[in-house]
């Protein structure tokens, strides 16, 4: 639609960012070897889903540094593997120490993250993943740019650090948005962060 002087008047909508966070029930997300025995066809199924809506991946230096390692050594040709689109999906670090990012299609956020993120936002494409909840997910839940949260809740107790016990500086509310049980034991909770 045009408002008379040549300008587009349809309104623009912006991309999604969607985390998607492995935890365990005593609130642990680090090396999560853990969800291995879980990850089984459903949760490939619903993973698939997270990944064909995205075509941007958003992650901190810590998520980065582990995935950039692990999914280049992943075979490419195998479809079930989820490797030929993290090597080749566009990728945006938010780190002030990464500057010369050696795995494929990766970018590093210059600037101020929320500014760098909430542009990202405006560009047109599909939806922005991001895996794993650290610093960079909580300063962006609380500016408001997070459309999304989910937790795939493991039954599993591995007595390693919390996520709460690393973000003592951030606090948020959410809003259940829904839920899948898996038969494995698996809960993926869906989160809507509240707005301030």
């Amino acid at each position: 639609m045009s408002d008379g002087h040549g300008h587009d008047t349809k309104e623009h909508s912006m991309r999604k960012l969607v985390n998607s966070t492995y935890i365990t029930l005593d609130g642990v997300i680090e090396s999560p070897m853990w969800t291995v025995p879980y990850f089984d066809a459903e949760a490939q199924a619903f993973a698939g889903q997270l990944t064909e809506n995205a075509d941007a991946m958003l992650m901190g230096r810590v998520t980065y540094d582990g995935m950039s390692v692990a999914w280049p050594a992943r075979d490419e040709s195998d479809p079930t593997t989820g490797a030929a689109y993290f090597n080749n999906v566009k990728k945006y670090v938010a780190s002030t120490t990464l500057t010369d990012p050696t795995w494929n299609n990766t970018e590093v956020l210059q600037g101020d993250l929320v500014e760098a993120v909430r542009a990202l936002k405006e560009v047109d494409g599909k939806g922005i993943i991001q895996y794993g909840y650290g610093s960079v997910t909580a300063q962006l839940v609380q500016a408001g740019l997070v459309d999304e949260v989910h937790f795939w809740i493991h039954p599993v107790l591995v007595g390693g650090p919390s996520l709460t016990a690393q973000l003592t500086d951030f606090a948020a509310s959410f809003e259940l948005a829904g839920t899948r049980t898996h038969k494995n034991g698996l809960i993926i909770a869906t989160y809507v962060p509240v707005r301030a």
